[in-house]
């Protein structure tokens, strides 16, 4: 006669198979998480520390807050936005979540570069 103890060793050996098994969808979720959500972030916020660095005075910019403004002086970390005639506030560089539109030196150097391209083709 089978001992029941020793019936329910032999299936021990498959379950050893299986724990390590059971690892496998976990791994495979972070992989399609890691693609999905993850990796995606980073690269926005990669994009937006890009804009932030790049600001200069004059730039047109919308807060967070979706209060729109020009640049009108800058230092390390914060920013002097004009948000209505004489209404001047201060904000840290971080609550900048858009340029709507650049600066005028930077758009006239633009129409200039494609004005001479517009010259060289003819």
């Amino acid at each position: 006669m089978v001992s029941i103890a020793y019936a329910m060793g032999q299936g021990g050996a498959e379950g050893a198979q299986g724990g390590l098994g059971a690892f496998v969808p976990l791994i495979l979720m972070f992989v399609i998480f890691y693609f999905l959500l993850i990796r995606p972030q980073q690269k926005k916020q990669k994009e937006h520390q890009g804009m932030i660095s790049g600001l200069k005075k004059g730039d047109r910019i919308m807060l967070n807050g979706g209060i729109y403004g020009r640049i009108t002086s800058l230092d390390e970390f914060t920013l002097t936005v004009e948000i209505a005639d004489k209404v001047r506030v201060k904000v840290n560089r971080g609550y900048v979540a858009s340029l709507t539109q650049p600066s005028q030196q930077a758009q006239s150097g633009k129409n200039g570069q494609k004005d001479l391209e517009k010259l060289k083709t003819k």
